[in-house]
């Protein structure tokens, strides 16, 4: 959406969603406006953030993770259909069984997200980091805001809201890596190859400094945990032959 489009939405939908005098909802909402994302790196760079997150909280169904979807948050916004969501997101302390199309602030007890990762790219960045991060900011009151462009590791910036409820930059430690209170996570560059194409991603770091597996990297990791232990018995059972033999 354009730069334009967007303060627009801002003009007209500054304050949320009025609860006490809450006018009829729309039930025409479309989640599915037709356009891809900037590039394939941009759609992996998502998906590596909602399956890792998926993967780390497997046993969890108290949250709601995805991307690309769209937000709506009321009901001006909605009619002018002219506000994309964010690029990844993840709710906390809601139902992560239900199948959603996108996020419906009204048909979730008014809640918004709590993380939001928006992957820019040279057209988009300037609107990520100032109209869109203001409405994060005031309207959605989101936790932690990062942006970071999968074709720049040096772009990676956070915001954590403060008592105030507004925006502070979060300080990167001597890795880079900025850490995402609301997840317990640290996000921070790897490089290396997902879906064939090799680049420098955005990670989840748990708070020892671990890599947050995808799946796949998950149950390959337990594959060579499962190959090591059977040659570490294997290498025992040799040993207590030789100690029998010589005996």
């Amino acid at each position: 959406m354009s730069s334009d489009a967007i303060k627009q939405t801002i003009s007209q939908n500054v304050e949320p969603w009025d609860w006490e005098n809450p006018p009829m909802p729309p039930t025409d909402l479309i989640f599915d406006d037709g356009e891809p994302l900037e590039s394939n790196r941009h759609r992996i760079a998502m998906n590596v953030l909602i399956r890792s997150l998926q993967q780390a909280w497997g046993d969890r169904n108290d949250f709601f993770t995805g991307g690309n979807m769209f937000v709506y948050y009321n009901s001006a916004q909605a009619r002018n259909r002219d506000f994309r969501g964010p690029d990844f997101f993840a709710v906390l302390d809601v139902d992560g069984t239900i199948s959603r199309q996108g996020w419906v602030v009204w048909d979730e007890g008014g809640r918004y997200p709590d993380v939001i990762v928006e992957l820019m790219s040279p057209s988009t960045a300037e609107v990520d980091t100032t109209t869109k991060k203001d409405i994060y900011e005031r309207v959605f009151k989101t936790r932690n805001y990062f942006v970071f462009d999968p074709f720049n590791p040096a772009s990676l910036q956070g915001w954590q809201l403060n008592g105030n409820l507004r925006y502070q930059s979060i300080a990167p430690d001597e890795r880079g890596f900025l850490w995402c209170q609301t997840l317990g996570f640290w996000l921070g560059t790897w490089q290396g190859t997902v879906d064939r194409e090799t680049a420098v991603w955005l990670r989840f770091y748990d708070n020892s400094g671990n890599l947050v597996l995808l799946p796949e990297e998950a149950a390959q990791a337990k594959v060579e945990e499962e190959r090591q232990q059977a040659e570490q018995e294997k290498q025992r059972a040799e040993q207590e032959k030789q100690r029998a033999e010589q005996e």
